[in-house]
């Protein structure tokens, strides 16, 4: 493995041997921040087109009676007039646009939510581990939504920093326990937020509305963490999409305030579009059709990690998603990444970012430039040569864990 490490004084390269060989994996499907590409390909964009087109005839063909329509009305409904004694206008209305059919289908999200915030808990209370406390909290939104967040805590360790994580798209912050107990031996207490549509917290799974909720969230879980710990230093940690969420809220002063650094490990900050007309059409078809999902977009042969048992137990998690992307969804992805892309000279706060070379789901060359670009006196990349998107699930976890923590300790 080669790690390639710049810091604000020079770059430098540092290699060390590595003896495992890669393996092959069956492929799965990878993390939907990969997907974009496909979901607003031309083929996909067809596909809508298509879909459309369908969905204009479908709610014109209840309403197109014939010519002589107002002359051959049916006998029970000019009976039924009859009986009310006026003549009555029949309005026939298509099936998808009764209320009661919607508010099925609210009930069977919310539903689903419910089933995914048992699980969530579920695991907290079957986590028993003699060096670590975990705990779960629900707290409810302006929006309305309930909010499933969780925190490790260190038993034997006195607690010096505190560490707020933010999972990836299509994940949760469960996925982190192993990682949060590293923390824990190190000193740093943990909480993670499962943002909306994600892990035990309200929302369609993995649908996505906007991501600027997300961030809002996130503001206010974080004034939450500080009142309940005052005086430790605070630092921010997202993967993928999880990054993209940290990135834009720290752009807020109060937030750049509140913490000492953040840590990003493949992080989505930029996503290039098939085709410049791409950006163009995506919010308008992602206002007439935000749930749709494109099976197109849900493709296979992109691995996240080089770890096959990594794989299997993400994928055979029912809190992780591995269904279509949704084009609202995918939307909001641009639309973050292209915020970002605007505002990478804005950056000041101190931050560590890791990524790998051959990652296929978001682009090592982004977090080049962010670093390259940032305003930060205090910025640090790594790049791992030849790890995939998780970072934290590769063969080489134990030592993209360690950097974190070396990098963490310098600041405490």
């Amino acid at each position: 493995m080669f790690q390639i490490q710049h810091t604000d004084s020079q770059p430098y390269i540092r290699e060390a041997t590595n003896n495992t060989q890669r393996m092959a994996v069956e492929p799965l499907t990878s993390g939907a921040s990969g997907r974009i590409n496909a979901l607003f390909s031309l083929r996909a964009l067809r596909s809508l087109l298509l879909l459309l087109n369908a969905v204009v005839l479908f709610l014109l063909v209840p309403f197109r009676g014939k010519a002589n329509s107002g002359d051959n009305v049916g006998k029970d409904e000019k009976q039924e007039s009859g009986r009310k004694g006026s003549a009555s206008t029949v309005i026939r209305v298509p099936w998808a646009l009764l209320p009661w059919r919607n508010a099925t289908m609210a009930v069977d999200h919310e539903v689903a939510a419910a089933v995914r915030r048992s699980q969530a808990i579920r695991r907290v209370f079957q986590d028993d581990d003699d060096d670590t406390v975990r705990e779960f909290c629900l707290f409810s939104t302006a929006r309305g939504d309930s909010l499933f967040t969780q925190s490790w805590t260190p038993i034997s360790v006195q607690v010096r920093g505190l560490v707020v994580l933010l999972h990836g798209l299509n994940e949760h912050s469960g996925r982190y326990t192993s990682f949060a107990k590293r923390l824990n031996a190190n000193g740093f207490k943990v909480y993670g937020m499962d943002w909306v549509g994600h892990g035990g917290t309200d929302g369609i799974h993995a649908y996505v509305h906007s991501l600027d909720d997300a961030v809002v969230d996130l503001k206010i879980f974080l004034d939450k963490v500080l009142a309940e710990n005052p005086g430790l230093p605070c630092f921010c940690f997202g993967h993928s999409t999880g990054g993209a969420i940290v990135l834009k809220a720290v752009l807020d002063p109060k937030v750049e305030a509140q913490v000492a650094g953040i840590i990003m490990t493949s992080p989505a900050v930029a996503i290039q579009p098939t085709h410049p007309i791409v950006m163009a059409l995506a919010p308008v078809i992602s206002f007439l059709v935000p749930r749709y999902q494109i099976t197109v977009a849900n493709k296979k042969g992109r691995p996240v990690s080089r770890d096959p048992q990594a794989l299997v137990e993400k994928y055979s998690d029912p809190l992780v998603y591995t269904g279509p992307l949704r084009v609202r969804t995918g939307c909001e992805l641009l639309r973050i990444t292209s915020y970002l892309q605007q505002n990478l000279r804005k950056f000041t706060v101190p931050f560590f970012v890791l990524h790998g070379t051959d990652d296929t789901v978001t682009d090592p060359q982004a977090s080049e430039k962010l670093y390259k670009e940032a305003a930060s006196t205090d910025k640090t990349i790594r790049l791992f040569q030849g790890l995939l998107h998780d970072l934290l699930f590769e063969l080489e976890r134990e030592a993209v864990t360690d950097g974190i923590i070396e990098w963490l300790n310098c600041r405490v």
